[in-house]
């Protein structure tokens, strides 16, 4: 039976959280896991909860710290993220889930899980609302100095991921630049473009700041730099915003009665930014599935992050990427 191996002791909220939101996957999803972590606090959650027996559990000793240096895991062979990888390149596991440090998800990824042949560079997108549907951006902070023929393997593995997971039949590219006329944007851009251009993908061309909530594109590529930087700074706007709204709220009698009013469509919205609802994000390239959630999931998220990772193996994404590869990325700037 496919069981994934979910690290229990990474995240804010580990190990409680992560082993509940386990269960959640198994009671309701019909979804196995291996509980990786600290047995002894993991064995009396799952007693408390009423599982004992019915998830396995593996004993790891140590953990990742959020400020560990990214690629201490490698060395520390004891931690519940090194463990929970190696179960996955053992063959034990289908696939690793962790709420733990990014980096160190990133670095036992791409160096313990490994990448699939021809994908050189393993990188993360993010899904964003937008006016029309979502976006999806590529790459989020897996890769920070790239190559133009890495953007164009992001942009292959982009309009895999928006088609086949997302539902979007012929995804429309694009390419974050200063500008929307050809020519514009740093070296790296142009020499990219220039290659994505001469592909077989819908390529649109640049893509501008604000075209990633307008709905102009259904992927946008960029290197993992300023996509991290992207990522992190609309988050901190959305709660900025989310704040700023219930402070003018409780201004007066009437702002209350509107928000009332507007209750429905404000918690549409919340829904559609809320990122337990999404789960974790995916290392796309990697050779099973890798997925990485928020250092603050709850088990609703870890439970949807699970969903995440066995629907890429439900799809056979990988198989998917592969294929895509072979047919849009010419022999030249495969390696």
């Amino acid at each position: 039976m496919t069981a994934f191996a979910v690290d229990c002791m990474g995240g804010d909220f580990a190990p409680r959280e992560i082993v509940k939101g386990c269960l959640l996957a198994w009671e309701e999803l019909g979804i196995k896991t291996i509980l990786v972590g600290q047995a002894p606090k993991i064995e009396e959650i799952l007693r408390q909860e009423g599982f004992v027996g019915r998830l396995e559990v593996v004993d790891a000793p140590d953990s990742i710290a959020m400020n560990d240096p990214p690629l201490s895991v490698l060395r520390r062979k004891e931690s519940s993220l090194f463990v929970a990888a190696s179960l996955v390149k053992e063959g034990k596991a289908q696939g690793l889930i962790s709420a733990g440090s990014t980096g160190a998800v990133l670095a036992v990824g791409k160096f313990v899980v490994g990448a699939m042949e021809g994908v050189e560079r393993p990188a993360i997108g993010v899904v964003f609302p937008n006016l029309e549907s979502r976006t999806f951006l590529i790459d989020v902070g897996a890769n920070i100095d790239c190559k133009a023929r890495h953007l164009l393997h992001f942009a292959v593995i982009g309009h895999t991921y928006s088609k086949f997971i997302l539902g979007v039949e012929n995804p429309r590219i694009g390419i974050l630049s200063i500008g929307e006329e050809e020519g514009k944007g740093n070296e790296l851009v142009r020499e990219a473009y220039t290659l994505l251009k001469n592909s077989q993908l819908n390529f649109k061309g640049n893509a501008e700041g604000r075209d990633i909530f307008s709905g102009g594109f259904d992927v946008i590529v960029c290197d993992g730099f300023v996509g991290n930087i992207i990522l992190k700074a609309s988050e901190s706007l959305g709660l900025a915003v989310v704040e700023m709204l219930k402070r003018s709220v409780k201004k007066n009698f009437l702002s209350l009665i509107g928000a009332f009013l507007m209750k429905p469509a404000l918690m549409e919205l919340r829904k559609k930014a809320d990122f337990t609802e999404y789960g974790g994000i995916p290392l796309l390239g990697a050779i099973r599935p890798v997925i990485i959630t928020h250092g603050k999931a709850n088990a609703k998220a870890i439970r949807n992050s699970i969903k995440v990772a066995n629907q890429f193996l439900t799809l056979g994404f990988n198989e998917k990427l592969i294929k895509s590869l072979n047919e849009i990325c010419p022999q030249e700037v495969r390696n």
